[in-house]
């Protein structure tokens, strides 16, 4: 290589932060760089070309990504002595690390051939991994998800057996443990290991590249020259910004950091507080992880967990998404009006069709994406396709992306990739003690029967388990736990209704009927002809929530059972993000808060105040067909639902196009729950949305301003 190429190289690996934080000698940046890009690389080959079993594919991922880990997050005073020397203790965790996984992968026909009975290299090998696994955790996540683990690895062989109760359990051997923890579907190497190496790795490569070409800068100048010349341009531009970084990231934080950057002091030379500023910024970039097609590798993780083909989770998420981030631009064009800022025009950027010359080449890979899951292909071989199809499209802007920028890419996206990776494999142990002891089952059992008959508590509890998880858990790992534990009962609850509605038409199968006397001996004679709703109602939650979703399975639609399944886990999903925005831990806000200059606290109070839609919007999803009804109905509960967002800005805000008093507040608040429920018929729903179009027009009449 040349002194030039060397020269290069070198500059790339110094700015790659693959160095964990150390200042290491060229050598061994170059090293790390190289590595982590032959890592992405080799990742790419077995997601697309080659054909390998899932155990030697996860078992190469925890591998490759933790050792990358070892470096990316080192032991405290890593460097000592010569600078750029690993600490002794994460070279020694790097070589056990690789001999456990080869070990696992080696030795599984010999267990099968001992009929699972473990030998001493079996101990070795499972108990190498999993303690690894937990320390990377530790490193990459912080301490709850360890300490969680060993709470439950602990109770399912322990101490389940010495508590009484519900929560008892009578436990299992070590040796079964580990097997279990490693071996099987449920484990560490199991289903949510195989979405973590291809479905998550493949979209946030594609993420990588998609930056490095220069996508990242194209949409914020295109949302800046789309937003310049309306009132609050700068802010509605970190909303428009931060939904199209997060459709690429699939990070809050991430997001934050990156787009915060620029539209925070944005923000605040058009005028914005810097605390508004900052909360925009945060909830917008919450928001990204709720945006097709990444979302933060939710859509990957709902299809497993109920599979429904991932292209349609990611069609139903769309306009949900897109109503958070109309709801966000409400609270800014509403603050903008009430401090009367100007327009900003379009002297901090460039115009929009100039913005679009630049860089339309670089949409060009989101289209071949949506074309071809359109057409059929799987989520990992379009990810794949649109990788190379930045690279080319590339050579069409000013940024051409060479073999050294190929690499930089490639890098990217492991250092992206891999505390992920290590946060994915040691959810697998938890889900696998969650499945195994049927814990998970009896917390959904719970919630059941503290909420009664009621969705509306049922997704209240639901709202704060995930508060409480949220405070130490990331947004994935708290999405994959209450899904276990919650999405079994809410999914029940919103069958109920429908149950009732069949057995008000009378209608019933053979299977339903047995199962329903079953539960109610002598209703026989009620079966099979109309029923009065209020006995329709007390027969269906007599039943035990497994009886009623047999009975469901049975006797409704597959579309009805579809909706409601997707429903509950989207509601999920979206409580699984409120940890972003919602004090006392709000990492987006927090972030937010040090681009701003503002006090942490106070912005995460702001960043959850608008991240209103946060809760309201899953609420929809729940009583409207919004993600599972035809095209025709999503639109309509989207239209009234818009209306609705924005009076419950203008509640918050005291403020539509001018001043409220406080009865029209009022007012305004009934509106904005007619709208946002459009249960009560048509007839009311056009008043509301009237009465919603005379309120404002009244309160621009009574604060004229020469803005637009």
């Amino acid at each position: 290589m040349s002194g030039k190429g060397w020269q290069a190289l070198t500059d790339s690996a110094r700015h790659s932060g693959l160095d964990g934080g150390r200042h290491l000698p060229p050598v061994f940046s170059v090293a790390v760089f190289v590595y982590a890009a032959l890592v992405a690389a080799l990742h790419v080959v077995v997601n697309t070309v080659v054909m390998l079993p899932d155990l030697w594919v996860a078992a190469f991922h925890f591998a490759g990504f933790g050792t990358l880990a070892l470096v990316l997050f080192p032991t405290a005073g890593a460097v000592r002595g010569r600078a750029g020397r690993l600490a002794w203790l994460d070279a020694v965790a790097g070589l056990v690390l690789v001999v456990s996984v080869i070990a696992v992968v080696w030795l599984e026909t010999p267990l099968y051939e001992r009929g699972l009975r473990f030998a001493w290299s079996h101990w070795l090998a499972c108990l190498g991994v999993v303690v690894l696994a937990i320390e990377l955790t530790r490193r990459t996540a912080g301490w709850l998800i360890p300490l969680l683990i060993v709470l439950l690895l602990s109770y399912a062989v322990w101490w389940g057996d010495l508590i009484g109760g519900v929560f008892a359990f009578p436990g299992l051997s070590l040796e079964t443990m580990l097997f279990r923890a490693v071996y099987t579907s449920d484990g560490m190497f199991g289903s949510i290991a195989r979405i973590s190496w291809s479905y998550v790795f493949m979209f946030i490569l594609l993420g990588a590249f998609l930056l490095r070409s220069g996508a990242g800068d194209f949409i914020i100048a295109l949302s800046r020259a789309a937003a310049g010349r309306i009132t609050g341009g700068p802010g509605l531009v970190a909303v428009a910004s931060s939904g199209l970084m997060g459709s690429i990231t699939g990070s809050a934080v991430a997001n934050t950091a990156s787009t915060g950057v620029i539209t925070i002091p944005m923000m605040k030379r058009a005028g914005f507080s810097p605390r508004f500023a900052g909360g925009v910024e945060a909830a917008a970039s919450t928001g990204g992880q709720l945006m097709p097609p990444v979302m933060g590798a939710g859509a990957f993780l709902m299809a497993n967990f109920t599979g429904i083909p991932y292209l349609s989770i990611i069609a139903a998420a769309l306009v949900p998404a897109l109503l958070y981030f109309l709801s966000l631009g409400f609270f800014v064009r509403i603050r903008a009006r009430r401090l009367d800022l100007a327009p900003q025009g379009d002297n901090d950027g460039v115009p929009i069709g100039q913005a679009l010359r630049r860089g339309w080449p670089l949409l060009l890979p989101l289209a071949v994406l949506v074309g071809l899951l359109m057409a059929g292909f799987t989520p990992v071989y379009a990810a794949g396709i649109a990788i190379v199809a930045v690279i080319a499209a590339s050579w069409l802007t000013p940024v051409r992306m060479g073999p050294l920028a190929v690499v930089e890419a490639l890098a990217g996206g492991a250092r992206t990739m891999a505390p992920t990776a290590m946060l994915l494999i040691a959810v697998g142990l938890i889900v696998n003690v969650l499945t195994t002891t049927g814990i998970g089952n009896t917390f959904s059992i719970m919630i059941g029967e503290w909420a009664g008959a009621s969705l509306l508590i049922a997704i209240v509890l639901v709202a704060l388990a995930s508060l409480i998880l949220g405070m130490g858990l990331p947004v994935t790992a708290a999405y994959i736990v209450l899904a276990a534990i919650s999405a079994p009962t809410l999914y029940g609850l919103m069958l109920q209704a429908d149950l009732v509605e069949a057995l008000v038409r009378g209608e019933i199968t053979t299977m339903a009927r047995e199962a329903i006397v079953m539960a109610r001996p002598g209703v026989e004679g009620l079966l099979g002809s109309p029923m009065p709703p209020e006995q329709a109602r007390e027969l269906v939650t007599a039943m035990t929530p497994e009886l009623q979703r047999a009975v469901a399975d049975d006797l409704l639609e597959p579309a009805i059972l579809t909706g409601a399944l997707l429903a509950a886990h989207m509601i999920v999903f979206w409580f699984s993000q409120d940890s972003n925005v919602t004090p006392p831990v709000a990492l987006a806000a927090f972030t937010a808060a040090g681009i701003a200059g503002e006090k942490p606290m106070a912005t995460g109070f702001t960043a959850w105040k608008l991240a209103k839609g946060l809760y309201i919007i899953p609420l929809l999803f729940a009583y409207t067909p919004l993600i599972h009804g035809d095209w025709l109905e999503v639109l309509t509960v989207a239209a009234f639902a818009l209306a609705g967002l924005y009076a419950l800005a203008g509640v918050f805000e005291g403020w539509l196009e001018g001043p409220l008093s406080l009865p029209s507040r009022g007012l305004l608040a009934v509106l904005s729950a007619v709208l946002l429920f459009p249960h009560a018929g048509w007839l009311l729903d056009i008043v509301a949305l009237l009465a919603l179009a005379g309120l404002v027009a009244w309160s621009r009449t009574a604060h004229p301003s020469h803005r637009q």
